[in-house]
């Protein structure tokens, strides 16, 4: 009960608490490095280079959790981005707004060995190495400030479910395509091991251009690897896609229409690899 009280009294209102990093043990340090090593060695030639050069920006492969105050340093210098901390799931106008400010949200602990591979709820592992280096590309920054402030236009539209398809398929689970072929830079693909291979090299999964009505219509997985991935041509394009586009008529026409289940290929699809979703079949048959 002690502790309990402990925790509310240091959330503030926007739910920020203080990262507390003293209290990390140094199993949770060595986890962090266990994690950080594991993708370091796969990440090369997958990631797109705007997250490779974040991770040098950050200084990120120091050993250790890193310090917030010192990330929300490098990056107010990058970008005008800090990292603060909360104590989990935030509501959605919270979250919204910490995103609109520049300001992004991350959980303080870490994952236990025995959810090394797979954890329900976001750790700072997923939250800081997946999302923050990214923050210190200037576009990509803009792209996030963009989404909260659509946000906090989309909570009072009843679209939060269609914006919040085009996160999980951009922010958490985004492909760009290169002249050197497909490349990740989403936050829950950089922090897996297996999807970070999974998404670019298994035959199982669609990989389909970006169009942003038919992303805000997809089903997506929250308990296993995606049926379809989405690939965008640039950042810059998804920005202005992002800035330019009128989303209370979109809002209003999506509202019409049925959603799109996650491994659905459409006939107007662009379509850069058709998925056997074997992967998917197989896991089903397993139930």
């Amino acid at each position: 009960m002690v502790q309990i009280d402990v925790l509310k009294a240091e959330i503030a209102p926007d739910h920020v608490i203080p990262q507390d990093w003293d209290s990390y043990t140094p199993a949770d340090h060595a986890m962090w490095d266990r994690l950080f090593e594991r993708q370091a060695k796969l990440l090369p030639g997958r990631a797109v280079p705007e997250f490779m050069d974040g991770l040098d920006i950050l200084r990120m492969d120091r050993p250790g959790i890193p310090r917030f105050e010192e990330l929300s340093e490098r990056l107010m210098k990058a970008t005008g981005w800090q990292v603060v901390a909360v104590p989990g799931l935030v509501p959605d106008d919270v979250f919204f707004d910490h995103l609109a400010n520049r300001r992004f949200v991350a959980g303080r602990f870490i994952r236990k060995p025995e959810e090394i591979d797979y954890l329900q709820e976001p750790d700072v592992f997923h939250d800081v190495f997946g999302h923050v280096p990214m923050l210190a590309h200037p576009v990509f920054a803009d792209y996030m400030e963009a989404y909260g402030r659509g946000g906090q236009r989309a909570n009072g539209m009843g679209a939060l479910t269609n914006l919040a398809r085009l996160y999980w398929y951009t922010v958490e689970f985004g492909l760009i395509r290169y002249d050197e072929g497909l490349r990740i830079y989403g936050a829950g693909i950089v922090s897996s091991a297996s999807e970070s291979v999974f998404s670019l090299e298994d035959a199982s999964p669609n990989r389909i251009g970006f169009d942003l009505m038919r992303v805000m219509r997809t089903d997506y997985r929250i308990d296993d690897f995606q049926q379809s991935y989405f690939v965008i041509d640039s950042f810059e394009d998804l920005l202005r896609q992002t800035l330019e586009t009128d989303f209370a008529p979109l809002y209003a026409t999506l509202a019409g229409q049925d959603a799109i289940a996650p491994e659905d290929v459409l006939p107007d699809d662009h379509v850069d690899h058709l998925g056997t979703q074997a992967y998917a079949s197989a896991k089903a048959g397993e139930k």
